[in-house]
This record gives C-alpha cells, structure tokens and sequence, in this order.
C-alpha cells in the first residue's frame, strides 16, 4: 500500500538533474577531448616565464602549480567525487534503513535482559580497537579487526547469556539499544567524526574514504526512517496486516518500506552532497585520499597558495564543486515536493 500520491518533478528537480547530467558527462567526457595526463607535468607546453600557463586553445582551464592539465584533472577528481558520495550515500541509506525499522517497529516491545558482563566485554572490545596497539595485534589480525569484533561480541554473548550467575542487568528493547548508539554518534560533529576514522587508516585510498563515510554517515538516516515507521505502524494498513497473522518481516517489508521509499529517494539525494563535502574536506585538511590523485578538496588547497597570480587553479575546483552541491540539493527539494505525500 502507499501513503499517498506523487506530483511531477516541478523547475527544481528538474534543474538539479540537468546540473548532475552536465557534471556527469563533463566527468566521463572531460578526459577524452585532451591529450594531456592527469598526473603528467608537462615542462615543454604548460609554463611561460617559470609560471603555470593560463587558460588557452591547448590548456582550457590552465595547468596547475606542477604544470599539469587542470580541466583533465578536474575530471578525474569529479568522478572519485561523485563516485564516492553517491557509493557512501548508498552505503548510509542501507545501514540507516536497516537500523530505522528495527528500532521503529519494535520500539516498545519488552526488552531482553543484557547482561552485565557483556556490556563490559563490549566497552573493553572497543576500547582495543580504538586505542589498541596495532603492532602488539600484528599483521595478520590488523585488517580482520571488525570482523574480530563481531565474533567476539556474538561468542560473549551466546556464552554470557546462558549463565544464570551473570543474566543480572539492565534491560533493553532493540529500539533503545540502537538509538542510544545513535545518540552517541550523533553527540560528534559528523564532519570531526569522519576526520577521526579517516586518520585511524594507514594509507587513505578511495576505498577507505568511501567506507569511512558510508559507516558514519548513517545515523541521521536511522533517526529518519525511525520516526516515519512509528507513524505508520499505527496505520490501518498496518493493524490489518498484523490482524491476519503477518510477521514482523513481513509488515516491514511489504508495508512499512514501500511507504518511506519516497522519503529515502529525498534524504538520499541531499545526502551526497553531503557526502561530496566531506570527501572534499578531508583532502582539503591532507586526511583525504593521498595525492597524485586528483580530487577537488586538495585542488582547492593547491590553488590558494597562487591565486592571486592563477585564479583559475581556485576558481575552477570551487565552481565544479558548488554545482555538484547545489545540483543534488536542487534535485533533493524538488523531489520532497514531488514525492511528499500530503501534497496535492
């Protein structure tokens, strides 16, 4: 069943979706319309008088400070941009979702008791990840840390709960377990959390900022998709559902989330580019992704250092990078108003 109806995509949306499209294709075509590398310096035909050579018929948008194509490398860096905030935003949305009707539709539910030992096992589990020794772990281990951690917690709490002496403690209900979690998280400036998980890596690849942002990104998601399910699970629709001996699976998954895909399509869309901030953030403060690669943050960096004398190494990462944002915020409005239920 649904809430409610859909309007078309009024000016907005559809303004949004052209910024995109355009960045999109300038992204995948931008390379192919110049023989120039994105990483290669080019001392022959990209410097006059011992500086970076301006915009021209054989640099478009000048070169850079190490005398590189500038319009190829802002190419380069769209598509790890885009890739990454669209890819996180993905990874965000599924956790958020997942986490949101679980503690919606059970909340209130009597809750099992959590034993004291284990919430002890799991403070001291996490307190080893966070602040253990990587040398004393050793290699072999280092990378199967989170995995580790899952196992261990599920191995504690099989062994904990079955044991009469330890089943003392408080109790909590799915929905109270989750949110006091997202409580936490979200008690940390999203942008001061991201640079504390980028800086726990090694070596930042954009693999790393992609997870990085999608498993901190998530929380407000949750809070989201949270709220919009206790209201519909006092629906009619819902009460029918549970009248004629549907599971909880079953009402979730037939009921409930069909009715918040609209709003999941809206916070999505705004939320990469949110996710384009922050990549572009982290590279701008040296926690992003390594150079040589080419990203609009650490372009952004380079560029202020000569912009009084090459304006356009500022100009150009900043004016793709306010289109970027702006074309998923547009689009994200519009479709509110195209896909909000009470709008008729």
């Amino acid at each position: 069943m649904t809430a409610g109806r859909t309007r078309p995509l009024n000016r907005t949306a559809k303004s949004g979706a052209v910024l995109i499209g355009l960045l999109l294709v300038f992204s995948i075509v931008g390379p192919l319309v110049s023989s120039h590398d994105p990483f290669f310096s080019d001392f022959s035909r990209g410097i006059v008088d011992d500086m970076p050579r301006g915009p021209s018929g054989e640099f478009w948008l000048g070169a850079d400070r190490i005398f590189r194509d500038q319009l190829v490398r802002l190419a380069y860096g769209g598509r790890l941009s885009l890739a990454i905030g669209i890819f996180s935003t993905l990874i965000a949305t599924t956790i958020g979702t997942l986490v949101g009707l679980v503690a919606g539709h059970f909340e209130g539910s009597e809750g099992a008791k959590v034993p004291l030992a284990f919430l002890a096992c799991l403070v001291g589990l996490f307190a080893w990840v966070v602040f253990g020794d990587e040398a004393n772990v050793g290699a072999v281990f280092r990378g199967a840390r989170p995995l580790l951690v899952l196992c261990g917690l599920g191995v504690a709490y099989a062994i904990l709960a079955k044991s009469k002496a330890l089943s003392f403690g408080p109790k909590l209900n799915a929905d109270t377990a989750l949110m006091r979690f997202v409580d936490v998280g979200l008690a940390f400036p999203f942008l001061l959390l991201v640079m504390a998980v980028g800086v726990a890596f090694e070596r930042t690849t954009p693999l790393t900022i992609l997870c990085t942002l999608g498993f901190s990104g998530w929380l407000g998601t949750a809070r989201l998709v949270r709220a919009k399910t206790l209201q519909l699970r006092q629906r009619e629709f819902v009460a029918a559902a549970r009248a004629l001996g549907e599971s909880n699976t079953a009402i979730v998954w037939k009921h409930i989330l069909p009715n918040i895909t609209g709003m999941l399509i809206v916070v999505s869309a705004l939320s990469v580019a949110q996710m384009i901030i922050a990549e572009s953030v982290l590279s701008y403060l040296g926690a992003g992704i390594a150079p040589p690669a080419p990203t609009w943050g650490h372009m952004l960096f380079e560029g202020q250092e000569n912009y009084t004398v090459a304006p356009w190494l500022l100009v150009a990462p900043a004016v793709v990078l306010l289109l970027a944002v702006l074309g998923f915020n547009l689009l994200g409005e519009g479709l509110r108003d195209a896909l909000d239920p009470k709008s008729d």
